[in-house]
């Protein structure tokens, strides 16, 4: 898919993103949706990060407009799986079905691949969104059953709680 385009963030994303924290069906595998609050701190984080580092979570733009975000990011809890770079995405409901998530990930695992060096990604969920689950098997990532985990920051009990684990590997030209 062609015209997809990450990039940082502007200060004019911030009312597109806020709304896609805040529908109840896009962050329906999250515990909560996010109030303006949680999302202006998540927005100056990733754009922070995408200062700092030069790589992070990036906006993504499609036909000119704040489509979503994709990027890598370093988990903020322990795992036995930790630490690493995950790869992670969410796109406004608008913009589903379309193939944008696929083809920014791509960019995204590129980057973490070839520019970062990076000898593997990791994507996980939670357990009952099959949606995510579905691209990074597109994506071409390996589930990894025994890493499967209590995701830390969702309290026990929670039906999210259970987050499933997927690992990929540059592709042999890279490594």
């Amino acid at each position: 898919m062609s015209g997809v385009l990450l990039r940082s963030w502007s200060d004019a994303d911030f009312e597109p993103y806020f709304e896609m924290c805040s529908d109840p069906e896009v962050m329906r595998h999250f515990p909560a949706v996010l109030t303006r609050d949680q999302a202006g701190a998540a927005f100056t984080r990733m754009r922070g990060s995408l200062d700092d580092r030069g790589w992070g979570v990036w906006a993504v733009e499609a036909d000119g407009q704040f489509a979503g975000m994709t990027g890598l990011a370093i988990p903020g809890f322990a795992a036995a799986f930790t630490p690493c770079t995950e790869i992670l995405w969410r796109f406004r409901r608008a913009c589903w079905g379309r193939g944008l998530a696929h083809a920014a990930a791509l960019q995204a695992l590129e980057y973490g691949f070839s520019r970062l060096r990076l000898r593997e990604i990791v994507a996980f969920t939670a357990a009952p969104n099959l949606r995510s689950i579905r691209l990074m098997e597109r994506l071409g990532f390996d589930r990894d059953a025994e890493g499967d985990f209590e995701h830390p920051a969702i309290e026990p009990g929670h039906p999210l709680r259970r987050h499933v684990l997927y690992r990929k590997r540059p592709p042999a030209a890279v490594r």
